[in-house]
């Protein structure tokens, strides 16, 4: 079950990420994605990937409140 949610969470973040350029609305989806794998990786174990996701998340976040 756990590896389903990361392959649909990370497949969405790649497809939010791909289609950036079509408006903010994709790139606030991209953080929303890239909280998720963040929670994805925290829940595998793997902490790093779990912080790194965070951290996208943020930038992301950043992004759509200047480009808003």
């Amino acid at each position: 079950m756990l590896t389903t949610f990361g392959v649909i969470v990370l497949t969405f973040m790649m497809l939010m990420y791909a289609l950036e350029h079509r408006g903010s609305r994709f790139v606030l989806a991209f953080a929303g994605g890239c909280a998720l794998s963040s929670l994805y990786g925290f829940l595998a174990g793997t902490w790093p990937f779990g912080v790194v996701e965070a951290i996208w998340a943020l930038i992301a976040l950043r992004r759509y409140g200047t480009h808003a």
